[in-house]
């Protein structure tokens, strides 16, 4: 008998996966799809030589991750590629702020107005990054905070809504960029929360980077991988799990699985019928014959580049696409440029592009038109670049990754309480009504993203159980 078995191989499962065989246990890893990867794969979606990912692509929480940063991935071929810009947010005159990795610069770029409310937003928390990022990323009620003074002035910071915090600016530049920030997580700006939401992205730029990983983001999973098999573990993939009794007898089973699949899988009926998932998005990938052609030059440096006029444009496409059931005329955008600073991605000359705007939970339509109309009021002549596109709706991402439930990448809505307490109001959120199942995915805490905490902090409640059986 198996001490645990994982089921899905994204970076939370993988992650579990890995901790319980550093611990000494015997693991085995169970994947639908062909390849690990889950949220982090790469793949030719476009022209054959041009490297996409299908779902992220830039990694500020992962290179910032204490989960990752425990493990020797780099053995393992993961190597950081850091944009001379971690981000760049372009307005419709040609100039930009940007989210660099001075602080001094991104002051600079907000104007002499906010320059000095930004300083003494984020100094306080610099010198701390590392152990503020363990405290609130890790298992809830297991440990004591390494740094509870800063915790609590983190907290006081961050759990009012965004469009509060804002109220520190009295310029429209640094307002855009921080509700930028906010929205790459798909919640309104003045959720619980999201204060900070926006606040850990900032900080992760100044101190860690928003790298991308070289040759795509499946070099993280592949590390994982690789790691876990020298460990002892065995992955299988092409293994569709829908009942329990397809798999080998274990002491444990840990899911990186929506809490939906979790509950059909496992016959747990209605546990989590309250479990609320968010708005959709619309992906494109490009395979591009140069650069995209942003007017504001730092827009061309930058790994990461956020599109929206103003904090009330990117407001109102939130509450589109989240409150009104529609989608937004004028969508905000999160693009990635990951052949600016990795150019084997495609071929010589050639760029690979990413992008996607939000969409309501399920939609059916076609973004295409309302994206590229987007781009264009910052990079002209940009689909004169274009040689083929990848486009991917609600139902097309739905189907790549069975946790992306109507579309929502972050596996659950990030609003209200849900943004903190994921998947139930539970002082035991990776427990199951079963004592031997554990979910892992990043429909618990700490939530969504790239960075494997929630498989992490399971495999801890995991192997506790374990010790005790």
């Amino acid at each position: 008998m198996l001490d645990a078995v994982v089921v899905g191989a994204g970076p939370n499962g993988l992650t579990a996966a890995v901790e319980l065989a550093r611990r000494g246990f015997s693991v085995a890893l169970f994947e639908a799809k062909g390849t690990v990867g889950g949220g982090a794969r790469t793949e030719e979606l476009t022209l054959p030589g041009f490297r996409h990912d299908p779902c992220s692509a830039a990694h500020p929480l992962a290179v910032s991750s204490p989960a990752f940063r425990g493990l020797p991935l780099e053995r393992y071929g993961l190597e950081w590629l850091h944009p001379e810009l971690p981000m760049a947010h372009p307005f419709p005159d040609g100039t930009a702020a940007v989210l660099a990795r001075s602080v001094g610069e991104t002051a600079a770029s907000f104007g002499p107005r906010d320059a000095g409310a930004y300083r003494r937003l984020v100094t306080p928390f610099l010198h701390h990054w590392d152990t503020l990022v363990r405290d609130f990323m890790s298992l809830p009620l297991t440990a004591l905070p390494r740094d509870p003074v800063t915790l609590a002035r983190f907290g006081l910071v961050g759990l009012p809504p965004s469009t509060w915090l804002a109220r520190r600016f009295r310029d429209e530049r640094a307002r855009t960029l921080f509700a930028g920030l906010v929205a790459h997580v798909m919640a309104p700006l003045s959720g619980f929360a999201t204060s900070a939401i926006g606040l850990v992205f900032a900080l992760a730029a100044h101190t860690r980077g928003w790298p991308v990983a070289r040759g795509g983001s499946q070099a993280i999973s592949d590390a994982l991988a690789g790691y876990l098999r020298d460990l002892g573990g065995s992955v299988h993939t092409d293994y569709e799990v829908k009942r329990l009794d397809d798999l080998p007898p274990a002491r444990a089973y840990v899911f990186d699985t929506s809490p939906t699949a979790l509950a059909r899988i496992a016959g747990f009926g209605d546990h989590y019928a309250r479990y609320r998932y968010g708005p959709g998005v619309f992906k494109i990938d490009y395979a591009l014959d140069g650069p995209v052609p942003w007017t504001a030059p730092e827009a061309r440096r930058a790994g990461t580049v956020q599109i929206g006029a103003d904090s009330a444009e990117i407001g109102a496409a939130l509450r589109a696409a989240s409150r009104e059931n529609r989608a937004p005329d004028a969508p905000f955008l999160i693009t990635v440029q990951p052949s600016v600073v990795d150019p084997a991605r495609a071929p010589d000359g050639k760029h690979v592009f990413w992008v996607y705007g939000h969409v309501p939970h399920g939609w059916d339509g076609d973004l295409t038109d309302a994206i590229e109309r987007q781009l264009e009021r910052f990079a002209p002549g940009f689909r004169d670049r274009v040689l083929a596109r990848a486009t991917a709706g609600p139902p097309e991402l739905a189907a790549r990754n069975a946790n992306y439930i109507g579309g929502d990448i972050a596996t659950g809505a990030v609003s209200g309480l849900q943004t903190l307490l994921r998947p139930k109001l539970s002082l035991f959120p990776y427990h199951t009504p079963h004592p031997a199942v554990f979910i892992c995915s990043q429909a618990t805490p700490p939530g969504p993203g790239v960075h494997g905490m929630p498989g992490h902090n399971a495999a801890k409640a995991v192997w506790r159980r374990l010790r005790q059986t």
